[in-house]
Formats: C-alpha cells, sequence, structure tokens
C-alpha cells in the first residue's frame, strides 16, 4: 500500500541547484511520490471526479486535438476522447504512470510527456494550434499564473478554447477536515485563486472570458442525496456560488476576427409580398461579396412572384430563392443555412422590423472579432408603439433573464429575428445537433443553444425596433409563449440538470 505524500511547505525565493525554484521542485517532488497513489484516491472520492469529468466532457466535444497542461495520470484526457491527445506534467512519475493507463499501442492517440509548462521552450516544442487547452487545478500550482496562460497564444488559433477548472476557496475548512481524517489525498500549498481572480488573470494575459460555470454543491453520493441537489439545486442564482467546482471558458484575443468574409443574407419569408423589394432595397453594401437568400413558406399573396420580379429587376445583385420544403421559420432557415454560399449567415426577418441597415454593424462586429455569434437586441432602445405588444415586451424582459442564468452569457432578447455567425460555426451546430434534436420551431433557440454549447462568443447589437408596415405578424403571443415556457423546461435539463 503506497503511504499518503505528506504536505510540504513551499519556499519560492532561493533557486534550486537545477536552476528551477525551491517551489518548483518541491512540487514536482511532491507529485512523484504521490504518483503511485493518485489514482486510488481518485477512486475513494469516485463521485466527484465522476462529476468533474462529466461536465468537462460537456464543455470538450469528443474528437477535438486537445492539450491537457497538468494532466497527471491521464484519467481526463483520456476520457475526452481527443483525435490528437497531448498531457503534459512537472511530474516525471506522474507521467509514467499515464503511460502506462494509456500505452501507445492502444492509445495512439494520446501522448504523455514530462514538462514545466512554465517553461516556453517546452510549449514551444510542441505541434499547436490545439482545439482546447485544458488546466483542471494547475493553475493552483503556477509562480506567473498570467505570463503562463499568455504563453498560450502561441498554441492557440481563433477556434482554441482554454478551459479552467479550480475549486472553490471557501470550502478550504471542510477540505482541510477532509485531508486531516484522511478522506482526501493531502495538498500542497496552493494559489488562492476566486472565479472573479481567474476571469481577470485571463483577461490580463488577452484572453475573453466566454463563460464561467459551478457545479457540484455537494461532492459526495450520499446515498443518492448529491445527485439530486447537484442536478436540482446547485446551478440555481447565488446557490451555485457555493459549490466547491468552477470553470471558465475562454478564447483568444490576439486571433479573433475575420478577412473580409463573404456573406449570405437568408430572409424567411411566408405572406410578405410588401416587404420584399424593400429589403433589396435598403440592403446596405457592406461587403464585397454578398448573396441574398429568399426562402418562401408556401405564401397565399403572391410572395413567391414578386421575389421573381425583384430578381430579374436586380440582376447586378446576387439574389437566389428557395421554396422551403417544410413549414415554419426553424425549418426555412435550416433549409437555407445549408444552401448558402457565404462564409457569414445572416438571418433578416421579412417583416423589416429590424431595418435592413443595421446589418452592417452585425457583419463589423463578427470581422472585428467582437463576438462569434452575433444576436440583435430589441429591447434597449425605444420601440415604436405598435411594434410589440405590452405583454410581448414584459414576456421577453423575463425570458432574457432567465436564459442569460441558463446559457452563462449575456442574452437580452432571444426572439429577435436577426442572428449571424460563421457558416462553419453552424455546420458545427448541426453536427451537435443530436445533442438538444429537434426541438425548435422558430429556429432562434436551436442557433443559440447550439452555440452555447460550442462555447461561443455571443454579443449582442441594440437595434431600433420598428413597426411593421406590410402584412400582420405570424406571432401568436399565448401559443408561442406556451413554447417558450416549454424552452425554459428543455433548456434547463440540457445545459443546467444534465
Amino acid at each position: 500500500m503506497n503511504p499518503e505524500p505528506q504536505a510540504l511547505h513551499l519556499v519560492t525565493d532561493s533557486p534550486a541547484e537545477d536552476g528551477r525554484s525551491r517551489r518548483k521542485k518541491s512540487v514536482s517532488d511532491y507529485y512523484d511520490r504521490a504518483a503511485p497513489g493518485r489514482d486510488k484516491w481518485i477512486a475513494r472520492n469516485g463521485y466527484f471526479h465522476e462529476e468533474d469529468r462529466r461536465f468537462t466532457r460537456f464543455l470538450v466535444p469528443p474528437g477535438l486535438k486537445i492539450l491537457d497542461l497538468g494532466c497527471g495520470t491521464g484519467k481526463m484526457l483520456a476520457e475526452l476522447e481527443p483525435s490528437e491527445g497531448v498531457g503534459l506534467d512537472i511530474s516525471a512519475k506522474m507521467i509514467d504512470v499515464a503511460r502506462q493507463n494509456y500505452p501507445e499501442e492502444r492509445h495512439p492517440n494520446l501522448t504523455f510527456h514530462t514538462a514545466d509548462i512554465e517553461d516556453l521552450e517546452s510549449l514551444e516544442a510542441l505541434d499547436g494550434p490545439f482545439d482546447v487547452i485544458l488546466l483542471s487545478d494547475t493553475i493552483g500550482l503556477l509562480e506567473d499564473v498570467e505570463a503562463t496562460l499568455a504563453s498560450l497564444h502561441r498554441l492557440s488559433s481563433n477556434e482554441t478554447r482554454i478551459v479552467v477548472a479550480y475549486y472553490s476557496w471557501l470550502w478550504t475548512p471542510i477540505i482541510a477536515m477532509a485531508e486531516l481524517f484522511g478522506a482526501k489525498m493531502r495538498q500542497i500549498p496552493l494559489n488562492r485563486l476566486g472565479p472573479e481572480d481567474i476571469t481577470a488573470l485571463l483577461e490580463l494575459a488577452d484572453f475573453d472570458v466566454i463563460k464561467r460555470d459551478w457545479r457540484q454543491l455537494v461532492p459526495k453520493r450520499l446515498f443518492g442525496l448529491g445527485p439530486i441537489i447537484n442536478r436540482s439545486l446547485a446551478t440555481l442564482p447565488f446557490v451555485r456560488r457555493f459549490c466547491v467546482r468552477h470553470y471558465a471558458v475562454a478564447r483568444s484575443k490576439r486571433h479573433a476576427g475575420l478577412d473580409k468574409p463573404s456573406t449570405t443574407v437568408v430572409i424567411p419569408c411566408r405572406n410578405e409580398r410588401g416587404n420584399i423589394a424593400p429589403a433589396v432595397e435598403r440592403m446596405p453594401p457592406f461587403c464585397d461579396d454578398m448573396e441574398i437568400l429568399f426562402v418562401e413558406g408556401h405564401s397565399s399573396d403572391g410572395t413567391g412572384e414578386e421575389i421573381e420580379r425583384v430578381i430579374a429587376h436586380y440582376p447586378e445583385r446576387d439574389i437566389k430563392f428557395l421554396v422551403q420544403d417544410g413549414e415554419g421559420k426553424g425549418n426555412a432557415v435550416h433549409m437555407a443555412f445549408e444552401a448558402a454560399r457565404g462564409d457569414v449567415l445572416m438571418i433578416l426577418d421579412a417583416d423589416l422590423t429590424v431595418p435592413p441597415e443595421a446589418l452592417s454593424k452585425f457583419y463589423n462586429a463578427l470581422v472585428a472579432g467582437k463576438g462569434e455569434f452575433i444576436n440583435g437586441t430589441r429591447l434597449v432602445y425605444p420601440m415604436e408603439k405598435r411594434a410589440m405588444r405590452p405583454l410581448n415586451l414584459i414576456a421577453n424582459f423575463c425570458f432574457s433573464i432567465v436564459f442569460s442564468w441558463l446559457l452563462n452569457q449575456r442574452f437580452t432578447d432571444t426572439l429577435c429575428g436577426t442572428k449571424v455567425l460563421t457558416k462553419a460555426h453552424y455546420l458545427d451546430i448541426a453536427r451537435n445537433r443530436a445533442y438538444f434534436g429537434d426541438f425548435d420551431p422558430f429556429g432562434d433557440f436551436d442557433l443559440i443553444f447550439g452555440a452555447s454549447k460550442l462555447n461561443l462568443k455571443v454579443i449582442e447589437i441594440p437595434i431600433r425596433y420598428a413597426e411593421r408596415t406590410y402584412g400582420s405578424t405570424q406571432i401568436s403571443r399565448f401559443r408561442h409563449g406556451v413554447l417558450l415556457l416549454r424552452m425554459v423546461v428543455f433548456a434547463f435539463r440540457k445545459l443546467k440538470a444534465f
């Protein structure tokens, strides 16, 4: 039986003989001694570690290229099912155990190396960029957190996500007691970092924090009580701050942005004959290569014929026309996005209550890297008197609060029709649609939930919401209100209580 390693008092101001600080050497020596028994301690606290790995799998889809900094015995990296996984750890003995657990002949996608991740030469030797760079508790052992985070830009692209997991300092007394009574492996002194500290350090290092989350109010099964509490209560506002585990997802600001991408503006339309020509006439030339794609939903007022007339009237513009093969806006958007040729996809509702002139703001925000999923919001600027019914306005405000909590990113208006993202990100959402299923008749939530699951950076652009000048609204406040309530329950199950 392997003895439990004793906690060490670490010194930071004297260099060790090998050139590292005494603290670094103490860390590597400590984990070398801990390595033979580490997996036994993980098994002993199996529920906590299983839940931590499960939520990390939620944040990190399988099949990605992953760098695990401070990989320990390799279990987390292996369970993320990467297409290519690289694990680094300062402890040579931990790496030995990881290689024994996941030998190359059976796990050719996994490689493990002994390295000090604060050593730039070690990072420069890696073959980046990576899709995900994971620091699970490692941030607590770093001598210079900001400098280490800043060094990760060289291994990042505009698609890379940094995932930082750490434990809450509110749990320090309970953890100390658990260590004292032998219920948890003793730990060396760690950096005292809360969620706000980690966010600040990521921002200092030029990373953009996309979302934060908290999990595990009860890190034990407690005869089945722990899972019930963690799935029903632990993620609630305020309560979640008392969870033992917190996470941050970030992206590199230095790699954000696009280089003059082409664009497809998708305009779903049903009984919108009087709005077809104005939609084209008012469309600003914000992009050098623009496609306008109308998707007609079996109208009875001659909308299809009007689209054909407008196409003939503007031969110099790239305007196309599809008739949707199903029903509802969601079906129209999916069909159009699949057919679109642009690098960037935009939705413009044919009622023109969101002015076409505002689309340049959405394009500029995406190209500049301000966000990766650009959502319009009608609830900032005063709107025209009859643009939205009072009951709808109140409901939208309430839903904005709920969905901001559910999605861990700010959403003030989930049902604004104007949404913008790249086609590459849409195709990723479509490939991962099985997680949520084909549940959304509007099309808005399919994109919003998918973007959240992919950890895309969301930003909202306020627009002046106008009164409809042709036709009538196709929204039923009560029928669609019930659908929105069902969407809240659905989102809670899929994003919070999974």
